[in-house]
């Protein structure tokens, strides 16, 4: 079973839980909106799909294409485009799989400890998106 999702925007990463003055956490807005954004697009996909089952285990590879500035020159954009340069801005890699796993718990798989095996790349692009592949092992 292997699932294919693309996520269209500037890839997000998972923000840290918020506290307010009581000592309650709350998840941060931006994090909850491309949670539930990752969790739509999942549903549109797979409508009708049962998740991988408990204790299988799966590989996940996420490519984050982030947008290219338009203050990059021709010859900088150029080099952008094609991997010569890469992205070391924020959000973390690990941040982005942290965002996109925790949004398909129970969705694609049960739980993210299912994944055994995790590949993140960031990369630029004209058109800014993060792609998902989950795959049964």
């Amino acid at each position: 079973m292997t699932f294919k999702l693309t996520i269209p925007g500037e890839p997000k990463g998972k923000g840290r839980p918020r506290f307010t003055r009581q000592g309650h956490t709350f998840t941060p807005q931006v994090t909850a909106s491309y949670e539930n954004l990752v969790k739509v697009l999942f549903l549109q996909a797979y409508p009708d799909t049962q998740p991988i089952p408990q204790g299988t285990p799966c590989t996940a590879r996420l490519t984050a294409y982030f947008a290219i500035p338009k203050s990059a020159g021709k010859a900088k954009s150029a080099d952008m485009e094609n991997g010569s340069i890469r992205p070391t801005k924020k959000p973390d890699t690990d941040n982005i799989a942290k965002i996109v796993l925790d949004a398909l718990n129970g969705l694609a798989y049960h739980d993210d400890s299912q994944v055994v095996d995790l590949t993140v790349i960031k990369t630029y692009s004209h058109e800014p998106r993060v792609e998902v592949e989950i795959c049964e092992n």
